[in-house]
Protein backbone atom coordinates (compact mmCIF):
# COMPACT_ATOMS: atom_id res chain seq x y z
CA UNK A 1 0.00 0.00 0.00
CA UNK A 2 1.35 3.39 -0.87
CA UNK A 3 2.58 6.04 2.01
CA UNK A 4 0.22 9.20 1.72
CA UNK A 5 1.76 12.60 0.80
CA UNK A 6 1.17 13.58 4.37
CA UNK A 7 2.83 10.72 6.15
CA UNK A 8 5.33 10.40 3.78
CA UNK A 9 6.57 14.21 4.16
CA UNK A 10 7.07 13.37 7.88
CA UNK A 11 8.94 10.62 7.49
CA UNK A 12 11.19 12.07 5.20
CA UNK A 13 11.34 15.34 7.53
CA UNK A 14 12.03 13.01 10.79
CA UNK A 15 14.66 10.74 8.89
CA UNK A 16 16.44 13.85 7.47
CA UNK A 17 16.64 15.80 10.28
CA UNK A 18 17.39 13.00 12.99
CA UNK A 19 18.69 10.04 11.13
CA UNK A 20 20.37 11.22 7.92
CA UNK A 21 23.44 12.57 9.76
CA UNK A 22 24.61 8.49 10.27
CA UNK A 23 22.54 7.40 7.86
CA UNK A 24 23.00 8.85 4.75
CA UNK A 25 20.32 10.53 2.60
CA UNK A 26 20.36 6.76 0.68
CA UNK A 27 19.98 5.01 4.14
CA UNK A 28 23.07 3.31 3.22
CA UNK A 29 25.30 3.98 6.26
CA UNK A 30 26.85 7.07 3.98
CA UNK A 31 26.37 9.94 6.13
CA UNK A 32 28.91 12.60 7.45
CA UNK A 33 28.98 10.39 10.88
CA UNK A 34 28.62 7.36 9.67
CA UNK A 35 32.42 6.59 10.15
CA UNK A 36 32.78 8.21 12.93
CA UNK A 37 30.73 5.94 15.30
CA UNK A 38 31.95 3.00 17.09
CA UNK A 39 30.87 0.54 15.45
CA UNK A 40 30.32 2.38 11.87
CA UNK A 41 26.88 2.98 11.06
CA UNK A 42 25.47 -0.17 9.07
CA UNK A 43 23.71 -0.43 6.08
CA UNK A 44 19.99 -0.70 6.11
CA UNK A 45 19.40 -1.69 2.64
CA UNK A 46 20.63 -4.85 3.26
CA UNK A 47 18.36 -8.31 2.49
CA UNK A 48 18.74 -8.84 6.48
CA UNK A 49 17.34 -5.25 7.73
CA UNK A 50 14.91 -5.23 4.71
CA UNK A 51 13.33 -8.95 6.51
CA UNK A 52 13.81 -7.27 9.92
CA UNK A 53 11.66 -3.97 8.79
CA UNK A 54 9.08 -6.78 6.89
CA UNK A 55 8.85 -9.05 9.93
CA UNK A 56 8.95 -6.49 12.82
CA UNK A 57 7.42 -2.95 11.56
CA UNK A 58 7.86 0.00 13.16
CA UNK A 59 9.27 -2.29 16.04
CA UNK A 60 12.97 -1.69 14.91
CA UNK A 61 12.52 1.67 14.17
CA UNK A 62 11.12 2.64 17.04
CA UNK A 63 13.73 0.55 19.66
CA UNK A 64 16.49 2.03 18.16
CA UNK A 65 15.28 5.26 18.85
CA UNK A 66 13.90 4.46 22.16
CA UNK A 67 16.73 2.39 23.07
CA UNK A 68 19.72 2.89 21.66
CA UNK A 69 22.47 0.48 22.34
CA UNK A 70 24.30 2.45 24.73
CA UNK A 71 24.88 5.92 24.42
CA UNK A 72 26.19 5.47 21.33
CA UNK A 73 24.04 7.87 19.15
CA UNK A 74 23.80 9.97 21.78
CA UNK A 75 27.88 10.16 22.39
CA UNK A 76 28.60 9.44 18.21
CA UNK A 77 25.91 13.06 18.04
CA UNK A 78 28.02 14.59 21.11
CA UNK A 79 31.33 14.19 19.73
CA UNK A 80 30.79 15.53 16.58
CA UNK A 81 28.97 18.76 17.87
CA UNK A 82 25.55 17.61 16.59
CA UNK A 83 22.82 19.56 18.75
CA UNK A 84 19.38 17.85 17.84
CA UNK A 85 16.53 19.43 19.91
CA UNK A 86 14.31 16.81 22.13
CA UNK A 87 11.46 15.36 20.22
CA UNK A 88 8.27 13.81 22.11
CA UNK A 89 7.94 10.95 19.24
CA UNK A 90 4.75 9.49 18.97
CA UNK A 91 3.25 6.37 17.45
CA UNK A 92 2.35 7.97 13.80
CA UNK A 93 6.01 9.30 13.77
CA UNK A 94 7.47 5.77 14.11
CA UNK A 95 5.23 4.70 11.66
CA UNK A 96 5.51 7.11 9.36
CA UNK A 97 9.33 6.91 9.70
CA UNK A 98 9.31 3.28 9.13
CA UNK A 99 6.99 3.71 6.24
CA UNK A 100 9.50 6.28 4.38
CA UNK A 101 12.35 4.26 5.29
CA UNK A 102 11.18 0.81 4.12
CA UNK A 103 10.13 3.33 0.82
CA UNK A 104 13.72 4.46 0.31
CA UNK A 105 14.98 1.14 1.22
CA UNK A 106 12.86 -0.93 -1.11
CA UNK A 107 13.91 1.75 -4.20
CA UNK A 108 17.62 1.12 -2.93
CA UNK A 109 19.86 -1.55 -5.32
Amino acid sequence: MPISAAHAGNGETLYMGRCAMCHGADIKGTGPLARKSNPPTPDLTTPAFKRRLADYPGVIVSSVILRPNGDLIPRTLKENGYKLPPHAWSVKDFRDLNDYMVAVINRSK
